[in-house]
């Protein structure tokens, strides 16, 4: 397998460790709907979370499929290597 640069794992795991606490948040608040701060806590992260996500697509390629990313003119969809590869 082709050795990938060191910033390819600092954004996956980054990338990880929010939607991790985004995950979270979503259980917190199915049960405390009226939380405004873990609410805001909570839109603060998914817009980081994209972020990263785009960041991470714009360097490394296609990280969702089934029109959540874009597509290059070399549709390199299958060419990185799949999470459970990293």
């Amino acid at each position: 397998m082709k050795q990938l640069p060191e910033r390819y794992y600092q954004l996956m795991e980054e990338i990880q460790a929010i939607d991790f606490a985004l995950v979270e948040l979503t259980l917190y608040l199915d049960t405390h709907q009226t939380d405004q701060q873990a609410m805001q806590q909570f839109n603060q992260y998914a817009q980081y979370s994209k972020q990263l996500k785009q960041q991470f697509e714009a360097e490394f390629g296609p990280l969702l499929q089934y029109g959540n990313s874009y597509t290059d003119a070399k549709w390199s969809w299958g060419t990185t290597p799949w999470p459970w590869q990293v």
